[in-house]
């Protein structure tokens, strides 16, 4: 089902915005990849349309077509009746000259189908009578009632799509015709391989144009008016009902678009609330011309509706009605894989998994991409989510963890803005400054508590400053700074490091040492006075032997 569109894996950021925008939630989220569940899925588009990273793909049928064209086969082109607002000021004749210089055989609009589908629904209404009947034009919501409201599948047009009815009409008037269908719907894509042998290929619009760039074939602006084409209208909120005569006794009509108001509707009728009622369900908000590949995913809901009013007629196209039998067209339900946990199961997730211990923990943010955290946890049973998808829990977590390593590591930390006010302030750096509260300094000065000279020049410099020692007077503390800006987020955040007991150790040692320098210095000095008299004895002694010996020697000379 969801091989229609594929998902470049390297393109997800895990941001969620696919699951907050999917109407079914069919999105699965595992290794931080995204993954659509082809079983849940309702190809309504929206995944692509809001995707940030492209990261979502529609299957290319180009090849495809090429292949058709080069067969041999007359191969003729169903225009989608949106083609008048994607292409502005382009009619079906310029369309159809630029589709022959493309190899097609020919080119018609698919609105013919819709003419046959919309008088097939006034034949149901006026003679089956049916109690209420939901027109089955749009593949998504066809989709939507087969796998999410099976208790409606019997109030569900059994009608073909007005591109099956136009692909029909087409293969039996040439016969061995191939038929493409181009229009701004990924989900056709899907009809035509599911209901095999009646389109044989889909183009979206941006194909379409791709191909035309390709061969240089330019588009000419030029418009044909026809008063036989009213089901032109039928790609805009209530153009179904525009075409129909409305003339069913007792039913109510209704247009419906936007796959949250088809939900709620479908709810009311499952419940019985619904009677006698033709109602008209688009999933893409303003139908058709509100498609997901309407190129270059744009936006003008007044502009496009304007393009199709001014090309649409005031009569039906002129074209044989088939039989009733050839267009009928089964709905079986589909079912769905993911199984429902019970309410002790659910309970247990919230509390044990997501951190949801009581009702008021459940914000129902819709971070993750669900509207509830009870719809997160019934998907994580689901497997389709994980707990780390819940921003506020891994918030909450991540804060609980940084403010535990902050507030138990023994170095103290304060955090400054730009204007160099205190942010932040950890119990180590309180302790170290006897602070009492935190709040008795946050959003003050720096300066009430320390010298910011240190902290204004990082700012200045931009320049990490680390291991400054310093003395706080004022507490009678030695600390080592670190100081990093952060230009980024415009912060400067300070490490202290308290060293007084490390200084007091080296000044007692300093003492210790310039003691023993000086105990050592008497030492010498008491040492040398000794060494001096000792040598002064010593002379005075030798001075003495000296003259003794002197005369001792002059009186052996004489004698």
């Amino acid at each position: 089902m969801a091989d229609c569109l594929t998902l470049k894996k390297s393109n997800c950021k895990n941001c969620y915005k696919c699951i907050r925008h999917c109407p079914v939630k069919s999105i699965r989220f595992s290794g931080n990849q995204a993954y659509i569940i082809g079983n849940e899925c309702i190809l309504c588009g929206q995944c692509f349309v809001v995707c940030p990273q492209n990261a979502k793909e529609i299957v290319d049928e180009t090849e495809k077509v090429r292949v058709l064209l080069q067969s041999g086969a007359p191969v003729i082109a169903s225009l989608a009746p949106s083609f008048a607002a994607n292409y502005e000021g382009v009619g079906i004749e310029s369309m159809r000259k630029a589709l022959k210089a493309l190899g097609f055989t020919d080119a018609e609009e698919t609105a013919l189908g819709a003419t046959i589908v919309k008088r097939e629904y006034e034949r149901i209404l006026k003679e089956e009578k049916r109690d209420v009947l939901i027109s089955s034009c749009c593949h998504s919501i066809n989709l939507l009632i087969q796998k999410y409201y099976p208790a409606a599948l019997p109030f569900l047009a059994d009608v073909a799509s007005p591109m099956q009815a136009h692909c029909k009409d087409i293969k039996k008037r040439y016969p061995g015709a191939k038929t493409v269908f181009i229009g701004p719907c990924v989900a056709k894509k899907d009809e035509a391989e599911h209901y095999q042998g009646i389109t044989d290929a889909v183009l979206t619009f941006e194909e379409l144009t791709a191909m035309l760039d390709a061969k240089g074939i330019a588009l000419e602006k030029t418009r044909d008016h026809d008063a036989q084409s009213r089901a032109r209208f039928f790609p805009t909120t209530g153009g179904i009902l525009k075409t129909m005569a409305q003339d069913a006794p007792g039913y109510t009509y209704l247009a419906l678009d936007g796959t949250e108001n088809c939900k709620a509707a479908l709810r009311d009728i499952e419940s019985g609330k619904i009677h006698h009622c033709f109602i008209e369900m688009s999933a893409c908000v303003g139908s058709c011309i509100g498609g997901p590949i309407m190129e270059k995913q744009h936006h003008m809901p007044l502009k496009d509706y304007l393009s199709i009013a001014g090309y649409a007629g005031d009569q039906d196209f002129d074209i044989a009605q088939p039989d009733e039998t050839s267009l009928r067209k089964h709905f079986e339900w589909i079912e769905r894989k993911a199984q429902m946990p019970s309410e002790t199961e659910i309970n247990q997730i919230l509390r044990e998994k997501m951190g949801k211990t009581k009702p008021s923990d459940q914000l129902n943010c819709g971070s993750c991409g669900y509207n509830t955290c009870r719809e997160k946890a019934i998907a994580i049973y689901q497997g389709k989510a994980d707990v780390s998808m819940c921003l506020p829990f891994l918030k909450e977590k991540a804060e609980s963890f940084s403010d535990n390593i902050v507030n138990n590591t023994p170095n103290g930390l304060i955090v400054l803005n730009d204007d160099l006010e205190v942010q932040q302030i950890n119990n180590a750096a309180r302790r170290i400054m006897n602070i009492r509260a935190a709040s008795d300094v946050l959003g003050e000065p720096v300066v009430r508590i320390m010298d910011p000279t240190v902290f204004m020049q990082a700012r200045t410099t931009g320049r990490d400053i680390r291991d400054h020692r310093a003395y706080l007077p004022e507490y009678q503390k030695y600390v080592e700074q670190t100081v990093v800006y952060d230009r980024e987020y415009h912060l400067l955040i300070c490490i202290l490091r308290d060293v007084t007991d490390e200084e007091t150790q080296r000044e007692k040692k300093e003492s210790i040492s310039r003691q023993t320098v000086e105990i050592a210095d008497k030492v010498v000095d008491k040492q040398m006075r000794i060494v001096q008299e000792i040598a002064s004895l010593l002379g005075e002694t030798a001075a003495e032997t000296k003259i003794a010996l002197t005369k001792l020697k002059e009186s052996i000379s004489d004698e």
